[in-house]
């Protein structure tokens, strides 16, 4: 029975038991939605997967007769908003400023003024973006578990804004993009417990001036510690720390280095390691902006420190910092510690399709999990940047055409 309440047939003459599960929306509860893929997660990733679906024939769940198609897919996102990640940077990241920004399939980013924020700038791009190709994203909505269910996948999902409110999809594929976003890494160091002063992930930093009332200790040894140890520079001390020595790049960032970059990511996720991030394999670019605070002596970096006090950071050996790093007092007083430290794959929710391998990680063919070929994962490992999230997205939907083409 179709959404109308007539039953669907096929040439034969016989019921269409699978048009005839299929239910609207707002009907949802008793029994599960019936599609041919699930997306999960609208960032650079996930958009790229609906597009690419799109283009290979599959209606969106929410498009007129959608229930009567013959392939379908849906995207669910649990922000309240089109950008992804990008929605939620701070405030003070322009688009001058931002690294990896690159245009989604078939639409062209297009920036009037580099100084607008990119939390404003980008998300308002993935809204027109949405828009302009009809994917019909469904957001609120967080995935809370996906099970086995069969030869087919069953997602459960539920509304942010009504947690009353859920819905089930069952499908026989899935693309998940959820990102990173949701699990900020905290590393264990001795007295982090202890710390009378403010710790703050770089999730959740917004202004330099909410931090001018002190001392602030960055950590970490990507772009967004740079950027935000400059920022804060301006308002208050700093001291920058890191686990390796900073890698600066001084030179133009080639598609070559690219690839390069993306094949080392790649051979651990074939692997089933956990995966780095592409850009600690290609280092940081040496930018005007970057000169300056090299220059300035705001960034130059210290090793990690040994152990954290109740009133700031120590180290055991000062005076012999390594190469690539400068020394400093043994005891710096700080009010903040700002842990610039990434993040991990937020896939808590395929934990009971047991993917994880020996080694912590997924063993990956591509974007294919190879323990089940039914699950692609976009930006992860190799297809974590930008780049490589819109080719990762063709090829997810490229390796499930399998799925309503048969």
């Amino acid at each position: 029975m179709d959404a109308s309440g007539t039953t669907s047939t096929v040439s034969d003459g016989t019921p269409d038991t699978r048009r005839s599960r299929r239910r609207s929306r707002s009907s949802a509860g008793a029994s599960p939605v019936d599609v041919t893929v699930v997306v999960i997660g609208a960032g650079q990733a996930g958009l790229s997967a609906a597009y690419h679906l799109r283009r290979a024939g599959l209606v969106a769940v929410g498009e007129r007769g959608w229930e009567d198609a013959a392939a379908t897919f849906v995207v669910l996102d649990d922000a309240p908003q089109a950008g992804g990640a990008w929605q939620h940077r701070w405030p003070g990241l322009t688009m001058a400023d931002a690294h990896g920004v690159h245009d989604l399939p078939g639409m062209p980013l297009a920036v009037s003024d580099l100084s607008e924020p990119a939390a404003f700038a980008v998300p308002y791009y993935f809204a027109q973006y949405e828009e302009a190709f009809e994917l019909h994203v469904q957001r609120p909505v967080r995935v809370e578990r996906v099970e086995p269910s069969g030869d087919l996948l069953l997602v459960r999902s539920r509304s942010v804004e009504r947690p009353s409110e859920t819905i089930d999809w069952r499908a026989r594929g899935l693309i998940n993009a959820s990102g990173t976003w949701q699990k900020p890494f905290w590393p264990a160091y001795p007295g982090r417990g202890g710390f009378r002063g403010r710790q703050l992930h770089s999730r959740d930093f917004r202004l330099a001036e909410d931090l001018a009332d002190g001392h602030v200790v960055v950590v970490g040894g990507g772009t967004s510690a740079v950027q935000l140890t400059l920022a804060i520079a301006r308002v208050t001390s700093t001291t920058w720390v890191t686990r390796r020595p900073p890698q600066w790049r001084d030179e133009a960032f080639t598609p070559e280095l690219g690839r390069d970059a993306v094949a080392q990511v790649d051979q651990r996720t074939r692997a089933g390691l956990p995966p780095q991030s592409v850009v600690s394999v290609t280092g940081l670019p040496l930018t005007p902006a970057y000169r300056v605070g090299i220059a300035a002596g705001v960034l130059r970096a210290r090793p990690m420190f040994d152990r954290i006090t109740p009133d700031g950071v120590e180290w055991d050996a000062p005076d012999q910092p390594g190469d690539g790093w400068v020394g400093g007092p043994g005891h710096v007083e700080a009010r903040t510690l700002l842990w610039c430290t990434g993040f991990r794959p937020s896939l808590d929710h395929l934990s009971p399709l047991g993917l994880r391998a020996a080694g912590g990680g997924i063993v990956m063919d591509g974007t294919q999990v190879v323990a089940d070929p039914r699950i692609q994962l976009v930006g992860y490992g190799p297809s974590a940047s930008t780049v490589g999230a819109n080719r990762a997205g063709r090829e997810a939907a490229k390796n499930l055409q399998r799925l309503w083409q048969t």
